[in-house]
């Protein structure tokens, strides 16, 4: 028997991971204040959370300054836009077997 939930991709688990990808998805990139605002995250759980999608290389950080200020720019690696496709491919052939 086919284990139906051997596609869901771990890294994707959390809800916020799952938010940062999907932001990233549908946007070319997105800069660490727009992804706080829409996730409604503090700052340390953000960045633990984009430090793990980096590390799995699905996502690409980009730290520059604009003036003065810092700017910290992040957008799905070519990689992680086929791993987040897959996870939700494989949630809704889930969902359809339920």
């Amino acid at each position: 028997m086919l284990n139906i939930i051997q596609n869901i991709n771990k890294a994707f688990d959390h809800r916020i991971r799952l938010g940062i990808m999907s932001i990233l998805m549908v946007n070319e990139s997105a800069d660490f204040n727009m992804l706080k605002e829409l996730l409604g995250v503090t700052d340390g759980n953000l960045a633990s959370h984009t430090k793990a999608l980096e590390l799995e290389n699905y996502i690409q950080i980009e730290k520059q300054f604009i003036g003065k200020k810092p700017n910290t720019k992040y957008s799905a690696t070519k990689e992680g836009r086929i791993a987040f496709a897959s996870h939700i491919e494989a949630l809704e052939k889930l969902i359809k077997k339920s």
